[in-house]
């Protein structure tokens, strides 16, 4: 899909499940970068490895994350009543290969667990690091990171 396409089809939807102030260029570029690091905007199952959904949660990790933080809990569990899905850990996981509006919202959420503001359009280097100390990738690529970011942010400003 193309970047404008996830963000009609996932990313749109899943910030109105938000609260109004969730929404920015800021996170739409984000969500944009991070899925395009984490799975190409591709895969919905970790090639190898155990991560699910667009921008590759872990059970134990993003997913146990989100639903127990104390900024994002009540909006988890609000997302997952609309979406028809369990608000506990293994429902969530397994619902996020294939619903990327559920995985959109979930990204959107593990970003606003950081107390950070998000970096402006343009901060390369402060978004790799809000990634960095959000997702906490095992093997992270900066290498490809600055490209990435670039796609993202010429879609957030097209």
């Amino acid at each position: 899909m193309r970047l404008s396409e996830i963000r009609a089809a996932a990313i749109a939807p899943a910030l109105a499940l938000l609260p109004a102030r969730m929404t920015s260029a800021q996170a739409v570029a984000l969500l944009l970068a991070i899925g395009l690091q984490e799975s190409g905007l591709i895969h919905r199952r970790q090639v190898g490895g155990p991560a699910r959904g667009l921008w590759q949660f872990e059970q134990g990790g993003g997913v146990r994350g989100v639903l127990q933080h104390p900024l994002s809990r009540s909006h988890a569990l609000a997302v997952c009543e609309v979406r028809g899905i369990a608000p506990v850990p293994s429902a969530v996981y397994a619902a996020l290969e294939h619903d990327d509006i559920l995985a959109a919202a979930f990204a959107r959420l593990l970003l606003w667990t950081d107390p950070a503001p998000l970096p402006a359009i343009g901060e390369v280097g402060a978004a790799w690091d809000l990634y960095l100390r959000t997702w906490r990738p095992g093997k992270p690529h900066r290498h490809s990171w600055d490209r990435l970011y670039a796609q993202a942010m010429d879609e957030v400003l097209a």
